[in-house]
């Protein structure tokens, strides 16, 4: 089968898979979610999950930001939501909590990020990424501003290789964020003391969930119902009611708490059992 230099596959909104050529929406599959309360927050909102919805979204990132083209913008400050997961890394950068983060970014792959603003810029506008191709000018964008790509040429993912290359530049405190369970096994496996972050986990069977949470510092809910049960009497703490995110450690709980100690946003603390469910949750929940 002939390779095709130009494509980025992301899921989307509503579990959609998204493709993208030469900066064009090819093809949007179904969604599986119907309704989602961060998606009618984006800069292009998303009140109803379609096709035609999904389509229009994607297409308003990539003339915004350049998403999935050369063009691609990798810096920004703004925070999106309260605790997401580029937000929580790019406040950890910021107070010292970690050195460098590995993520992954549409035209580069695996990348070290090692700025608050580099984490927010290239994570807080990005859907989850299953394919990308390699775009030099989008690389040479991320290492002007202190970043490191994984692999110049094929854009490769590959979260424990960059997190081999984060301890050969020298960092110690590292951060990544990981989709699969097997890939948080492994990083846990060689890199005891890495923080992980378990994302993208809509979808999930009940033993993928159980096997992400154990091996997570932190992990997204998404849409995942697996994931809100597999953290029932095992999460420390819960940021956020719609979407929340849990520790699963104490250096989780640490972060969170910490985000909490440095804002100025008031907040509600209150011992209960976790998780606990508000009336917005995504649905349904998959």
């Amino acid at each position: 089968m002939k390779k095709i230099a130009d494509e980025h596959i992301i899921e989307a909104i509503g579990r959609c898979r998204v493709i993208v050529r030469n900066g064009k929406v090819v093809e949007v599959s179904d969604p599986i979610i119907a309704d989602c309360p961060l998606a009618k927050r984006f800069a292009y909102p998303v009140p109803e999950i379609t096709q035609d919805a999904v389509k229009k979204n994607i297409e308003a990132r990539i003339k915004s930001f350049g998403m999935c083209t050369a063009e691609r913008e990798v810096l920004d400050t703004r925070p999106f939501v309260g605790f997401g997961a580029s937000e929580l890394l790019s406040f950890g950068i910021h107070t010292g909590f970690f050195d460098a983060a590995v993520i992954a970014c549409d035209g580069a792959g695996t990348v070290i990020a090692t700025t608050p603003a580099l984490v927010q810029g290239i994570g807080g506008r990005m859907s989850g990424l299953v394919k990308t191709s390699p775009y030099l000018a989008v690389m040479d964008r991320i290492e002007s501003n202190g970043g490191f790509v994984l692999d110049r040429e094929g854009a490769r993912m590959d979260a424990a290789a960059g997190m081999v290359l984060a301890y050969a530049q020298g960092f110690k405190k590292i951060a990544v964020t990981v989709a699969l369970p097997s890939d948080a096994e492994a990083i846990r496996k060689i890199h005891p003391d890495a923080f992980i972050v378990g994302v993208h986990v809509s979808g999930l069977t009940k033993d993928e969930a159980e096997r992400l949470v154990r091996a997570s510092d932190l992990v997204t809910a998404c849409a995942s119902k697996t994931i809100r049960e597999a953290v029932a009497g095992k999460a420390l703490v819960q940021a956020g009611i719609s979407i929340p995110v849990f520790a699963m450690t104490e250096k989780g709980k640490e972060l969170i708490i910490e985000k909490i100690r440095k804002s100025s946003e008031p907040v509600l603390v209150k011992p209960t059992k976790l998780p606990v469910a508000g009336d917005k949750e995504p649905q349904p929940l998959v």
